[in-house]
Order: structure tokens, then sequence, then C-alpha cells
């Protein structure tokens, strides 16, 4: 405890704690680009002390920003009461949570027969979703469809659903059937159908790819999806780890109406701003057909579900709906999209993205450079492809934030060229 007291004072630099992070920590991410000893709102410090806009918000996690009272509030409480139980037992808060998502994910509400099944990560969430889809499957039914560009995850079957193969080709041999159709291409999709489409057991896609670059789903893809799924028997699954829990200024992605307006699927992975910066994941089965594939035995989980989760979970909900969080990820969003394509640089040639979850879009494959040159001038952003730039800050980003990055981000670039 006291060595995470002189973090956060300053007694130990970035680069002692770089050099202590090299001796511990296996090479999975590289050495990290800074060390964080604390946040308030949308921004975070570092060892030095120095401050930074976050406008990654921990990949899309942290909904409600960092440090958030209701939240921290909550947590508190609950770990105070209760905290872990393990799901030989229910409570309050794992029952009420569920509750809560299967009114929210289905644009009006979802059918009856709904069930969830709480994860601690959204890889888990597709884990489940991947064993759904081969429940449904069955000997007969041994195709999986998915999408080009997919990032599904990086355990085994998450993993065979992702398409790029720099992830996939050192762990191969993967879980089998899983065929990745180009993406946003509607008649590849009824081909795929046509030609055995009596074998496909799940289609699954992202309405908005994350990973890929910002990428939302072409209009009527989703609902052609749907049509063609049901036609055949296969299982619609959203995979909205990313796009859901407000990030696209609705309450999940597929819920925007030149998206999938109205679309139900069968069902629907979540995560990341789900817990607003506490491990939490879920597969919603808004289908009664989906909700009842799994039986006792078939899948399981130690922590998901637990009651510190499903707390954080249920106050992140509350303070979106409180406060207008979606709204003001509308609105927001729109603005520092515009206002970055109306830059007059030629590094930038376009912003697209949905609410809160933003590509730039750049004429050179300088993305990573940008990157650094932001984190310099202290902006937290993402260089999610060669030529784009993620943007996922918190759900309470104000104008006046997004405003600063935007008055920065030509020198930002500017310098960034020049490295």
């Amino acid at each position: 405890m006291s060595e995470v007291i002189d973090a956060a004072t300053g007694s130990l630099t970035q680069d002692d704690w770089q050099r202590r992070y090299a001796g511990a920590l296996m090479n999975t991410f590289g050495p990290p680009q800074r060390v964080l000893v604390r946040g308030e709102g949308c921004y975070v410090w570092d060892a030095d002390g120095n401050r930074y806009l976050d406008l990654l918000a921990g990949i899309a996690v942290n909904a409600l920003g960092h440090a958030h009272p209701t939240l921290t509030g909550a947590i508190s409480a609950q770990l105070g009461t209760l905290g872990h139980i393990s799901n030989f037992f229910a409570s309050p808060t794992q029952i009420t949570l569920a509750e809560r998502l299967l009114a929210l994910v289905v644009d009006g509400g979802a059918p009856a027969g709904g069930r969830v099944f709480f994860t601690n990560s959204g890889t888990e969430a597709m884990e489940a979703a991947f064993k759904l889809a081969r429940r449904h499957g069955g000997p007969d039914r041994d195709r999986i469809l998915a999408l080009q560009g997919a990032f599904h995850g990086r355990s085994m079957g998450a993993l065979a659903l992702t398409a790029k193969a720099a992830y996939r080709e050192p762990f191969e041999p993967l879980p089998g059937g899983v065929e990745h159709l180009p993406f946003g291409d509607l008649a590849a999709l009824e081909a795929a159908f046509a030609d055995g489409g009596g074998r496909v057991a799940a289609l699954i896609v992202e309405p908005v790819q994350g990973e890929a670059g910002v990428r939302a789903l072409p209009p009527g893809y989703l609902a052609a999806a749907r049509e063609i799924t049901s036609a055949h028997g296969a299982l619609l699954i959203l995979d909205e780890v990313q796009s859901g829990m407000g990030r696209t200024g609705t309450w999940m992605g597929h819920h925007l109406p030149h998206i999938g307006g109205g679309v139900v699927p069968d069902a629907i992975a979540l995560a990341k701003g789900l817990g607003g910066g506490f491990p939490m994941g879920a597969l919603v089965a808004v289908t009664e057909e989906a909700a009842t594939l799994l039986t006792p035995g078939q899948h399981g989980t130690t922590f998901g579900g637990n009651p510190v989760a499903s707390a954080a979970a249920l106050a992140t909900i509350h303070v979106i709906e409180r406060d207008g969080l979606l709204a003001n990820a509308t609105t927001v969003g729109q603005h520092l999209r515009t206002e970055i394509a109306a830059l007059d640089h030629p590094l930038v040639t376009g912003c697209r993205g949905e609410g809160l979850l933003i590509a730039i879009e750049l004429a050179e494959p300088v993305a990573p450079a940008v990157a650094a040159a932001a984190l310099r001038r202290g902006y937290i952003v993402n260089a999610v492809a060669p030529d784009a730039i993620r943007l996922a800050p918190p759900l309470i980003l104000t104008t006046a934030q997004a405003d600063a990055l935007v008055a920065d981000l030509p020198t930002i670039l500017t310098e960034a060229s020049a490295a």
C-alpha cells in the first residue's frame, strides 16, 4: 500500500515504474505509454504529475469517466455488504441488473422469454455466444458466419470469430466452422446462405466495428440479415461489446435507425461500458429459443455477475439515464466529428463514427505518430489503424473539452508529419 501512495505523491517517477513493469509483467502489450496514478472526470494524471484529457476511456470502458462518485459509492456500499458469493447463490443486484438489461437491449423492449448470462469481459461474453451458436447448431449446423474486419476477442472461440490473421495464426488450429464474409456485403451474405444455408448455426456481427477503424454496417444490412437468418433457422448474434451501453448515443449501436432500428436479434454480447470501469460483461439472450440453449453444467463462471460488478453496472445505467448521457454522447459526438472534419489540414480526410465512438481519417499511415504527438500534448487517443485515430471518450465529455482537442489537433498533426 505504501508503494501506491508513493506513486500518487510522485516519489516514484515514470522511469522507475517502467523499469519495474519490464521486470514483472509479460510483454503482451509492449512498454506502457505512461504509468497513470489517478483520474477525475475526463482527466488522468501520470506518475510525474502530468495531466491528460482521456479521449479513449480505457478503450470505451469508463463511460462515466474516472472516480465518479455515484459509481464508487455503489461499489463501496456493495462490497461493504456482500462481495463474492459464487453462482451457487444469487443476489438482488444480479437479478435486478438482468431485468434492467432485458428491458434495455432491444429497442422498444425485449420479447418475453429472454435470459442473461453474466461474464467478466467482452471476450468471455463472446465465448459464451460461440457456445450458444454451437448448441443451436448441433451436428447438422456446422457453419458460423462472421465478417471480415471483425474483432470478437482473444480466447479460442472468440478468436475463431476474429478475422485478423496476425491474431489468429500463432494459435491455430482454432475451433472450426467459422467463415468470414466481406464486411457489409449483402450479396455475399445472401450467397453464403444460398449455398448450404440450412447448415448455418449463426451469423455474428458488430453493428459498428471498433477495432477495424470504427466502421458501421451499411443501412439495411442488419434488417436483411435478420430476415435471412430467420428464414434459414439461424441465430443472429450481435457483438455490442464496444458499441453498446450508450457509446453510440443510443443504448445499443443497433438501435440507431440507419444501422438496425427495429431489428430484434437472438442474442447480444455486452461488456466495456457496462460496468463503468469495473470488469463486467454479459450475453443477453433476447429470444426464448436462444435463452434456453445453455442448460445447467454446459457453461459457467466463478466471478460473473458477482454482487459488486452488478452494483457497478446498475449505477452506471442509473447515471447514464439520470444525467442524460445518451443525448450528451449524440450532441458532443456530432460536434466533435463536424469540427474535426472541417479542419483545414492535409492529413485529415474525414471523420466518421456514431455518438462518442469516432475515427479521424488520415491521408497517410501515420496514426501511431499522431497518437504519440497527442500524448505529448496531453491527450490520450488510439491509433486503431495505420490511417485512423480512434476516440472513445467518457460519455460525460463536454463540448469545451472536445474543442480543446480540435484546437490542438492541427499542431499535433503537424508534429506527427515531421516525426
